[in-house]
């Protein structure tokens, strides 16, 4: 399994306010982030999967609307997860 309990709590301390913070953009950001890129991977072999293809469009979505939320909310914590992660944006 390529997300587990341990890899979930190791990207919340990470990215987030603790290990057991789970709700904060920082940590949900991270979490799609890692996702995303696992889909990625899985598509690049399995380029035919659609189900996968529309799952990660999902992810992409739901990963742009907190990001603008937290570009709203507070342009410092945006810019320090966006150079943490390593997006483009």
């Amino acid at each position: 399994m390529y997300l587990d309990k341990a890899k979930k709590a190791e990207l919340f301390e990470t990215y987030g306010h603790g290990a057991t913070d789970t709700g904060s953009v920082e940590s949900q950001v991270a979490l799609f982030s890692f996702r995303i890129k696992h889909l990625t991977e899985h598509l690049k072999e399995n380029h035919k999967d659609h189900n996968t293809a529309r799952s990660l469009t999902m992810l992409v979505g739901k990963r742009r609307k907190l990001l603008t939320y937290l570009k709203k909310q507070d342009i410092e914590r945006y810019r320090a997860l966006i150079k943490a992660l390593g997006l483009r944006r």
